[in-house]
């Protein structure tokens, strides 16, 4: 025979089985009504909106489907701008970048032995060469992450882009791009315009144009030749 205090709580969670059962019952009558409107549904809960077709202004690499969380980082917009930070040149002096205000830029992480270097950097020189003295600068910051195709020290690096790819735009200190060590102008790069796989870089020669006043207008994708870019540096400068 049970005591008082058994019998109480035995009582106690046949009522709380009880009223489990009638909520699965009521909530598969709820689920299989016809007229049954998830927008409209009276359990309180948020219908999660599909995201099959969400799509984003289209880069360079011209992919076009991106995920929710990607669309949403890639439209977000971003205070502050290029134009905020301060950069280590090769020779290891600070370089305040709002020297380059009223410049469009094209910022590029670059690498010596790459598969992409001899294209990437003629190119950048030609487009160099035809726009800088309309409003252009390139800074390339040089980055070892990706196979390690840029194992040379920073003098070794100049020596290489000048010499062989006359390269005459300024050429940084070497940077990580990605993780926690990544150079804060990278972060704020990677945040400003996010890829459609992600905000990590990719690998070497990935792209980021920037207007004048230091805002991130687009990102390219390492295959993206800086010559077929030509129009929207173009747009930048104003320049028919």
């Amino acid at each position: 025979m049970l005591c008082t205090s058994t019998r109480y709580l035995f009582q106690k969670n046949l009522s709380v089985i009880a009223a489990i059962s009638g909520s699965l019952n009521s909530a598969k009558k709820f689920s299989s009504s016809s007229n049954f409107n998830p927008k409209s549904t009276p359990l309180g809960f948020k219908p999660i909106s599909p995201i099959c077709g969400s799509r984003t202004k289209s880069f360079s690499c011209n992919f076009s489907g991106v995920s929710q969380s990607e669309h949403s980082m890639a439209s977000q917009s971003h205070s502050g701008s290029v134009h905020d930070f301060t950069v280590k040149d090769a020779k290891g002096n600070d370089v305040d970048l709002s020297i380059y205000k009223g410049k469009a830029l094209l910022i590029v992480n670059v690498a010596s032995q790459c598969g992409l270097t001899n294209s990437n950097y003629t190119e950048l020189s030609q487009l160099y060469q035809k726009y800088k003295d309309q409003g252009l600068e390139i800074l390339a910051f040089p980055c070892n992450q990706f196979g390690a195709q840029e194992p040379g020290s920073n003098d070794e690096i100049v020596e290489f882009a000048c010499t062989r790819f006359k390269a005459e735009y300024p050429i940084f200190d070497k940077v990580d791009v990605n993780g926690d060590n990544a150079a804060p102008i990278y972060k704020y790069l990677k945040s400003s315009k996010g890829s459609l796989f992600g905000d990590s870089i990719k690998w070497n020669f990935s792209k980021f144009l920037v207007d004048k006043e230091g805002k991130v207008v687009d990102r390219y994708a390492p295959t993206t030749s800086p010559l077929s870019i030509e129009k929207d540096v173009k747009k930048l400068l104003g320049v028919a």
